[in-house]
């Protein structure tokens, strides 16, 4: 299995697919390259060369104790990206691997970078402030690391509802994603160290990217959907294609947080379009 070792000695797994432009997939908090099933084929498809890799803590990476802020996360693409001496290359950030492309760009340049994709993502900024009043209390995020702590996989698993949508505990109607489909992405989030998983969340909650996003300087496509939770839609979407100079923004109505499976063909031809120009 391929691995580049970063600057801190941590070993990062990869996978890199195809010929033509390179797009580099940044994926949700504690889910690893596998929560591409439905865009990296695709992409390599259409023509286009696709590097996914699994976040320090996750997957077949390194479980190092530290190094879950964005400054190192960053350092870890910047690193993987001169291994692989990608130029001209596009980032896709989904969740908290929207706010590590913008932190890679505003610390390493866009030399490399020619585009940029922000999906789901939790930028600019979700915790509450004087000056982001509408922000979520802290309290909400030290309830989840009790949470994670307590029962990480009892916590994963009540989160299938509000993170692919459908129907909650009880409720009636169509289920967003098969149970399987759920099960496995539940189970592919926990397939990363708990000390990860809660640095990481500490990381997407508590970081304010305001000014960062407003100084990314390449093309970029913003896609959120008005059901999110995960990346409350008023905080995040909007917010986030305010701030970017040359920015583009679709609204994915009543889609919840995990679009990449709910709405993967809608996704796949968005980013297609996008990527190719």
């Amino acid at each position: 299995m391929p691995f580049v070792g970063t600057r801190d000695g941590t070993r990062l797994f990869y996978n890199d697919w195809g010929t033509g432009r390179p797009v580099i997939l940044l994926g949700t908090a504690m889910m690893n390259s596998r929560m591409w099933e439905f865009q990296a084929p695709y992409l390599v498809r259409h023509g286009m060369r696709c590097v996914t890799y699994d976040r320090r803590g996750c997957g077949r990476s390194d479980w190092p104790w530290d190094g879950y802020d964005y400054d190192t996360l960053a350092d870890d693409l910047a690193d993987l990206m001169e291994h692989l001496d990608l130029r001209d290359a596009a980032l896709v950030g989904y969740a908290v691997g929207g706010g590590e492309a913008v932190r890679y760009l505003t610390r390493h340049g866009a030399d490399r970078v020619a585009r940029l994709a922000l999906v789901a993502s939790t930028t600019p900024f979700l915790m509450r402030t004087e000056d982001n009043p509408d922000g979520l209390d802290i309290a909400l995020f030290e309830e989840m690391a009790g949470a994670m702590a307590r029962d990480r996989a009892a916590w994963m698993t009540s989160l299938g509802a509000s993170f692919f949508g459908g129907p909650e505990a009880g409720e009636d109607g169509p289920a967003a994603v098969s149970p399987e489909l759920a099960d496995w992405m539940t189970r592919i989030a926990l397939d990363s160290s708990p000390r990860a998983a809660a640095e990481i969340y500490r990381t997407l909650f508590t970081e304010d990217q305001r000014a960062e996003v407003a100084k990314v300087g390449v093309p970029t496509l913003v896609v959120h959907g008005d059901a999110d939770a995960g990346a409350p839609f008023p905080l995040c979407g909007p917010r986030t294609a305010d701030l970017v100079p040359d920015s583009a923004f679709l609204r994915y109505e009543g889609a919840a947080h995990g679009l990449f499976a709910t709405h993967a063909d809608r996704l796949n031809e968005d980013l297609r379009t996008f990527l190719a120009a």
